[in-house]
């Protein structure tokens, strides 16, 4: 079987390295891929969806799954399905749930789907009078697609007008910020949701819980992610349901109405506030690193890709295992202030019920280097939190290169 996927980080590698383990005759094609990849298969060196398609056809690829949020808002799987290639993901229509978060909110308010106050502008005037009738903190989002960076939690008044000023002018996201959206801040805590959609039917994945600050403790800047874990047992069954019922649902039938029906990953970022659900956020595929710690939990994910890009969902039991993983990011020494120095990566060993996976690597004379930012994943998995963040950490140690740096804490939440 021939599969293609598009994308060049650890949540890219994750799901091949999942779908190995359940068939090692899989051929593999990245795009773009990254240093890791190379070794386990091939990576292609092409940007336009129609250039990716062709070559997806001329080469019979039996499956493509697409990772980054980037090819969904280009359009490649409008071509995939033009072509009559089996594709897991969603149409560039239903990706502007993602795309935008303009239109997200908006969909969100026409299909009474709970989220926090908000205003769409693109008008200063207007946005500067919402802001003042807000408490603070404010929160303040770029509409368009800023790999994971156009949101800042703003702290006063002051903070709030500054910050959407500059998005507006273009200054902080370019076009990307040219129409914002402004938020109340709810007070609660947050998990991510994953439903795996055919257009029709959904199953939902463990919930998991992303580390987005730098440092120990929840301190520092915001980054694309620290480490996760997964499943949370923050999520309880009543709060499932509701998440079901009341979001999942809604969303499903609001899209068809809207002539995007859904296909692939909804991921969810949720508030929960008084054990109520919030839609902070979709995002259309994958999250990273979360995508990291829920492969390793999913038992027959080559199954759970196919039934849902072939609309079949309804037939297939996806399988969770009764396990726990955590990953803990290693980023680059700058990481996320500056570009960091080329550095070699070295391994010790790979202890039992751990891996790695790679993400801003290169490969030279079959050696991987690390190339800036978050360079790779250590992932544990275990029968309970405890023992997966224990096989995660152990992992860390055995991974070097110049500069690395990891929280030490990923899953304190649950363990505290």
């Amino acid at each position: 079987m021939k599969i293609l996927i598009l994308g060049s980080g650890a949540r890219e590698y994750s799901i091949a390295l999942a779908l190995k383990e359940v068939d090692s005759n899989i051929e593999f094609y990245f795009v773009p891929g990254n240093g890791a990849t190379a070794k386990m298969g091939t990576n292609l060196n092409m940007k336009d969806p129609k250039v990716i398609s062709a070559y997806a056809k001329a080469s019979e690829i039996d499956l493509c799954i697409v990772g980054s949020e980037n090819f969904l808002a280009d359009g490649v799987v409008d071509l995939f399905k033009e072509n009559n290639i089996s594709i897991f993901g969603p149409t560039k229509a239903a990706a502007m749930l993602e795309a935008s978060k303009s239109y997200m909110k908006s969909f969100l308010k026409k299909y009474k789907i709970k989220t926090a106050k908000f205003l769409n502008t693109s008008d200063f005037e207007k946005a500067k009078k919402f802001i003042l009738n807000l408490t603070p903190p404010i929160v303040v989002k770029a509409d368009g697609l800023c790999a994971g960076k156009g949101v800042v939690i703003a702290q006063s008044h002051d903070e709030a007008l500054d910050v959407t000023q500059k998005m507006l002018s273009g200054e902080s996201f370019g076009d990307a910020g040219k129409i914002v959206v402004i938020e109340e801040y709810l007070n609660g805590f947050e998990l991510s949701v994953f439903a795996l959609c055919d257009g029709d039917n959904f199953i939902l994945l463990p919930a998991a819980q992303d580390h987005k600050r730098l440092l120990d403790g929840d301190k520092g800047p915001n980054t694309g992610g620290m480490g996760a874990y997964a499943p949370s047992s923050l999520a309880s069954d009543n709060l499932f349901e509701q998440v079901k019922k009341d979001i999942i649902k809604p969303t499903l039938e609001g899209m068809k109405l809207e002539g995007s029906e859904f296909v692939g990953v909804l991921f969810i970022g949720l508030m929960v506030v008084n054990n109520k659900p919030y839609v902070l956020e979709y995002n259309v595929r994958f999250g990273d690193p979360e995508c990291e710690v829920l492969m390793p939990l999913i038992e027959n994910p080559l199954e759970m890709f196919l039934a849902c890009a072939n609309k079949n969902l309804s037939n297939v039991n996806v399988k969770i295992k009764n396990e726990y993983a955590v990953g803990v990011v290693c980023a680059s020494k700058n990481y996320p202030y500056k570009d960091s120095p080329k550095a070699l990566i070295t391994v010790d060993s790979i202890p039992n019920n751990s891996h790695i996976s790679y993400a801003g690597v290169s490969l030279e004379n079959d050696q991987l280097y690390a190339n800036g930012g978050r360079v790779l994943v250590c992932v544990g998995v275990g029968k309970n939190i405890k023992e997966a963040q224990q096989n995660a950490y152990k992992l860390c140690d055995n991974v070097h290169f110049e500069g690395k740096q990891y929280r030490k804490d990923i899953a304190f939440q649950v363990l505290k």
